[in-house]
C-alpha cells in the first residue's frame, strides 16, 4: 500500500429491482461487474481510518465520513482488512456503499489467508449486503521475500483461496490487488480470479493501462489504487 491513498474513479452503479430480503447477487459477464444482472461501475475510495496519533483502525468517525462520501457519489469503499463488526457493515450499506473486502496473507491468524481463517469470515458474512467483492493480497507481486523468495507460491496460495471462496459462496466475484499490469505468470497461476485490481501509480493519468489490459485479459478490471506516489512529489 502507498504512503498516501487515492480516489480510484469509475461510473456511477445502476441496481436491479430486487425483493427486499434478498441478497443481492454480484457477478461478472465478459468485462463487466454485474449487481442482480445490472452493470455495476465502480466509483469509490479506499478506506482506512486510522486516527491522529494511532497506528490502529477506527470507525468512530464513520458517520460523518459516510456523509461526505455520498456527497461525493462515492458507491464503493475498498478496505485493507476485514471489517468484523456488522454494526459497521451495516451502516456502510444503509448508505447504499458497497465494500471490496480485502484479505492478507499473515495476519497472526486473523481472518488470513495463510491459516485459513479468512473463510471464517467470509462464511460469516457472505450474506451481508454491503459486500461487492473480496480481494486476495495487495500488491504481493512487489514482495516475493514474503514467500520464500518465490512469488508463485503467492500466486499457488491466491489461486487456491480463491477456489475456497467459490466453494463457499456463489454470491461474490474474488478479486486481488495486483502492483500494475500483471504478467503471463501472475495470469497463469490465478485463473480462479474473477476480477483484477491493479494498484496503478502513473501520476494524474492511469488510462493506458487500459489498452494494455485489454490484450492480455478478457475479464474485468479495476483500478484498486490510482494516483501518484507521495515520493514522486520530490522531483
Amino acid at each position: 500500500m502507498k504512503t498516501i491513498l487515492y480516489i480510484f474513479i469509475f461510473a456511477i452503479a445502476f441496481y436491479g429491482c430486487k425483493e427486499k430480503d434478498e441478497l443481492s447477487k454480484v457477478t461478472t459477464s465478459e468485462r463487466q461487474i454485474l449487481v442482480n444482472d445490472s452493470s455495476y461501475f465502480i466509483k469509490g475510495i479506499c478506506y482506512h481510518p486510522v486516527p491522529k496519533g494511532s497506528d490502529k483502525r477506527d470507525f468512530s468517525n464513520l458517520t460523518e465520513d459516510l456523509k461526505l462520501m455520498t456527497e461525493a457519489g462515492v458507491n464503493t469503499i475498498r478496505v485493507y482488512a476485514p471489517i468484523d463488526d456488522k454494526a459497521v457493515l451495516d451502516e456502510i450499506e444503509a448508505a447504499g456503499i458497497k465494500v471490496v473486502l480485502g484479505f492478507g496473507y499473515n495476519q497472526g491468524g486473523k481472518f488470513d489467508i495463510l491459516s485459513g481463517s479468512f473463510i471464517d469470515y467470509i462464511n460469516k458474512y457472505k450474506d451481508h449486503e454491503a459486500i461487492l467483492m473480496w480481494e486476495l493480497g495487495n500488491e504481493y507481486n512487489y514482495h516475493p521475500e514474503w514467500f520464500d523468495g518465490d512469488i508463485k507460491n503467492w500466486y499457488k496460495a491466491m489461486n487456491n483461496a480463491a477456489k475456497l471462496i467459490h466453494d463457499n459462496d456463489s454470491s461474490h466475484p474474488i478479486t486481488t490487488a495486483h502492483g500494475e499490469l500483471p504478467d503471463s505468470l501472475a495470469l497463469a497461476l490465478g485463473k480462479n480470479i474473477d476480477v483484477w485490481g491493479m494498484n496503478v501509480y502513473r501520476w494524474d493519468d492511469p488510462s493506458t493501462i487500459f489498452s494494455q489490459w485489454s490484450k492480455v485479459s478478457s475479464k474485468p478490471m479495476y483500478l484498486s489504487e490510482a494516483g501518484g506516489d507521495s515520493y514522486m512529489t520530490i522531483a
